[in-house]
């Protein structure tokens, strides 16, 4: 979204070309573009509704194509919002947001293009269509239902207003949690507040620093500036020896987006009101039903099962970590016998991890710089799945010229699909996490069934430490994971083998499976080949030597009941707002927190803890009453890991044979399979927790 000469062919989000134009794109262009195009789309929708032919060609067709034809330009523009936010985009995107809330709501309720999708379901077509094709079908029924076909009158009316509200509250909401990061800042220019910091912190503060003005800021003499980004955050929070600053920056995380003009205690309140008022129109007792019929878990009951049984495995465990870190902050702190305050447990967690396994991340991050790591990705990925990866740099148009572009080819050459890469924060333009989305989907474009399938092409958004003074990124472990997650959402979403667009990669996936191959790909940083493979020291080249990798297995189950039930806690939190909690009653969200805290944490949250306010995955995401999906994945994707480690994860034809069935199940069946059915044909049978449980020290 840099300035640029106008292109020729005119507005560069209106004709659409694939990778698109990044180079040309303005704020400008999104109204007149995403206008046009509903404008278009309205017609086509005129066009399938009066047509009085009925089936897969007639119908399904031309919905699939006004969807890609949205997704692919609306997608851009939200895509620009994550990672080049700003003022006059925003303005942009909210100016015609609505719009687009509008057509897909007049889309989701056409009762015409329901009865004809029922009588496609009905009809002699049904049996000669393909299963994805009917599962397409089935999921269209199912979402124009939860999108209120059914309704009449002021019903209707009332629930497409919500729609639109909605949409609106999460833009608010996601740029309030932006922005309160934008604003914090804590510059120090006394050497003694940053002793202890480690040398990758200090150059990330250094940046920060002369980003914000200080232009002469040095490693050396200061000032140094941290914020509320993770890269910056995390580490701050792990190895800052001042109590008070760790206090500082602690309640300021906890409270981000909750005072002032980013203030989104009301946008919950209205958020949650508004979904449940949704829910009771359809006919469901709450949210968490509505949201439910979407998802792989059956039901309220088979989830709280579920998170009851990982508490139990957590809580006791969790009890003895926290008892583990007071025990060495009394004994070393100069404060003997203070109370151990939630600022403090990370400061002495870390401690306590460097002796009980003798290193640190620090020693970590040399070994792991983004290139080497890169590489050693995509050898694993030509090892399991048989197809290659190369860098296509300059090639196509980037939103910024940190961002990578590559191509992926199997083995005969074809090119299969594409990826940008995306990786180091830019707190100024760019919201905090990691996420994969899609640029363009695996489909045929246009009506003609005969036509070229498109090449996937994939977004990978991380937000790790940039280089530094002429060094590249050095990740630390986590950041590793992290890059091999991502990467497991993208395998799936570009190799898939499904031509139909609402069915290929990612799509029409239930939620509470989608993170199954993302999470499986984490699993390969504890196998030794893999991760040695992968690293290289910046200076040297020399790989991760044998120690480290050990401490690093050995390191797995640290914290690892602190770790679960903190994913617990957050998923019965979102559970019970959505399920039981009364918007408008006797309690705030935040009674809601606290009393889920009391039975879900080891040491009880403080009154001031706003946390709600920044939970983006579920008032500004897609993990509204479904964010126990992490775990509910994470059971699938261990479960999935043991067939490889049955299987013997040093032999590597096995492993290549249990990759090649992994590939064609679970990669490339995208939404056209029932998730549940999808695991069964490659395992045999119905998950267990017992991996999970397993490699987290649990069982």
């Amino acid at each position: 979204m840099t300035a640029g000469a106008e292109h020729p062919g005119g507005n560069p989000l209106l004709d659409q070309p694939l990778p698109p134009r990044f180079n040309l794109i303005e704020p400008s262009h999104v109204v007149p573009a995403i206008r046009t195009i509903l404008e278009q789309l309205s017609r086509e929708l005129d066009d399938v509704e009066a047509t009085p032919e009925t089936g897969w060609q007639e119908t399904v067709r031309p919905i699939e194509v006004m969807i890609d034809r949205l997704a692919t330009a609306w997608g851009t523009v939200g895509h620009l919002m994550g990672v080049k936010n700003s003022t006059e985009l925003r303005e942009a995107y909210d100016t015609v947001l609505g719009e687009v809330v509008a057509f897909n709501m007049r889309l989701a309720q056409s009762r015409a293009v329901y009865e004809k999708l029922e009588a496609v379901k009905a009809g002699s077509e049904w049996q000669s269509l393909e299963a994805g094709q009917r599962r397409i079908i089935d999921n269209l029924l199912r979402d124009a239902r939860l999108s209120g076909v059914g309704l009449e009158g002021e019903a209707k009316s009332r629930f497409t207003r919500l729609e639109a509200e909605l949409a609106e509250l999460y833009s608010r909401f996601s740029n309030n949690v932006l922005d309160s990061i934008k604003e914090f800042s804590l510059t120090l220019d006394d050497h003694d507040d940053i002793e202890g910091l480690p040398p990758s912190l200090i150059q990330l503060a250094v940046v920060s620093a002369r980003a914000a003005g200080h232009e002469n800021a040095s490693a050396e003499d200061g000032p140094w500036r941290f914020t509320l980004d993770p890269p910056s955050f995390v580490p701050f929070m792990e190895h800052c020896r001042r109590r008070n600053l760790r206090e500082k920056v602690y309640k300021s995380y906890i409270t981000r987006a909750s005072q002032g003009d980013t203030d989104n205690t009301s946008l919950i309140d209205d958020i949650l009101a508004k979904r449940h008022e949704q829910a009771l129109i359809l006919g469901y007792r709450n949210y968490a039903e509505m949201s439910l019929a979407v998802k792989m878990a059956p039901d309220v009951e088979a989830v709280e099962s579920l998170l009851t049984r990982l508490h139990s495995a957590a809580f006791d465990a969790a009890s003895r970590d926290l008892d583990d870190v007071k025990a060495l902050a009394i004994a070393e702190s100069d404060e003997e016998g203070r109370d151990v305050a939630l600022w403090d447990i990370p400061f002495w967690a870390e401690r306590l991890r460097e002796s009980r396994y003798d290193f640190n991340d620090e020693e970590l991050r040399p070994y792991f710089p983004l290139p080497r790591v890169l590489e050693g990705l995509f050898e694993l990925t030509e090892r399991l799945f048989g197809v290659r990866i190369k860098a296509a740099d300059g090639e196509v148009p980037v939103w910024h010229e940190d961002v990578h572009y590559f191509k992926v080819h199997d083995e005969g050459g074809k090119q299969l699909a594409a990826f940008y890469l995306d990786p180091y924060s830019r707190p100024a333009e760019k919201r905090g996490g990691a996420w994969m989305d899609e640029c363009a989907g695996r489909a045929r474009p246009t009506l003609d069934e005969s036509g070229p399938t498109r090449c996937p092409v994939a977004y990978l958004i991380c937000n790790q430490a940039p280089p530094v003074e002429g060094r590249p990124s050095l990740m630390n472990f986590t950041e590793v994971k992290i890059l091999f997650h991502e990467f497991g959402h993208g395998l799936q979403h570009m190799l898939t083998k499904v031509d139909c667009g609402l069915a290929s990669g990612i799509r029409g996936i239930e939620w509470d499976a989608v993170e199954l191959p993302s999470q499986f790909m984490e699993n390969w940083c504890y196998h030794r080949d893999t991760l040695r493979g992968l690293s290289g020291h910046f200076e040297t080249g020399k790989p991760l030597p044998d120690e480290l990798f050990d401490k690093i297995v050995a390191a797995r189950t640290y914290r690892a009941g602190s770790n679960l039930l903190r994913q617990v806690y957050f998923s019965r939190i979102d559970l019970e707002l959505h399920n039981r909690y009364q918007p408008g009653g006797g309690e705030t969200v935040f009674d809601v927190q606290r009393r889920i805290a009391e039975h879900n944490t080891v040491m009880q949250i403080l009154d001031e803890d706003r946390f709600l306010c920044g939970f983006t995955h579920i008032f500004a995401g897609g993990y509204a009453a479904g964010y126990y999906g992490y775990k509910w994945a994470e059971v699938l994707s261990a479960d999935a890991f043991a067939a490889f480690e049955e299987a013997g994860l040093d032999d590597s034809e096995a492993v290549a044979r249990v990759g090649a069935h992994y590939r064609d199940n679970v990669l490339a069946s995208g939404g056209g399979v029932d998730p549940g059915e999808v695991f069964r044909r490659f395992r045999g049978r119905d998950a267990t927790p017992d991996a999970l449980l397993r490699h987290n020290g649990l069982a």
